[in-house]
């Protein structure tokens, strides 16, 4: 068996995240290192997997197909940099549809270990609270990073006294760093 999977937020881990959504691929700009760290990430031998929350297609701030345009972008510049993502999932509902694939929810990683025939385990790396939530539900290291949403989201957790992540770590490079080293 291969190395285990990691399991990546999009928005504001591999991207730039934007208040009023990332809604095509002109508005979408990568974390400087960031394709280089996915493509570390898959040479190493772990199934790279992006989970992300959609909400602005059922806000209609964008399209399924925008989205999906961000995602073939993604994938071929991983590959252009040597890499390979196994898979992306993302929920397209409304937070207030309490579907099952929106983060914290289980419902993508779910999906992702059923058809990409993943083990258990495994990490998540992610730039908020619902990512460490999801990753402590579907039993992995969680990986906070502070790009993004994340020195807001640190923020909160230790005001709230809410469950610390695995690891604290400043962008998805050292992430990526961490997890290939131990």
């Amino acid at each position: 068996m291969g190395a285990e999977p990691v399991f990546l937020d999009r928005d504001g881990v591999i991207n730039l995240n934007r208040v009023d959504y990332v809604r095509s691929l002109k508005e979408w700009l990568p974390i400087p290192g960031a394709i280089e760290a996915l493509a570390k990430l898959s040479n190493a031998g772990h199934p790279v997997i992006v989970l992300t929350n959609q909400s602005a297609i059922a806000r209609k701030y964008c399209t399924v197909s925008d989205v999906q345009e961000i995602h073939r972008h993604l994938i071929n510049l991983v590959y252009s940099a040597g890499g390979m993502i196994s898979g992306i999932y993302y929920c397209p509902h409304h937070p207030d549809d309490e579907c099952e694939c929106r983060k914290p929810r289980t419902g993508m990683i779910e999906s992702a270990r059923r058809e990409l025939s993943l083990p258990d385990g495994g990490y998540i790396v992610g730039d908020a609270d619902s990512d460490m939530e999801l990753g402590r539900r579907a039993g992995l290291k969680t990986l906070l990073v502070l790009t993004g949403r994340g020195e807001d989201q640190l923020r909160k957790i230790n005001a709230e006294g809410w469950i610390r992540p695995w690891k604290i770590t400043e962008n998805i490079s050292s992430a990526v760093d961490i997890i290939l080293g131990g």
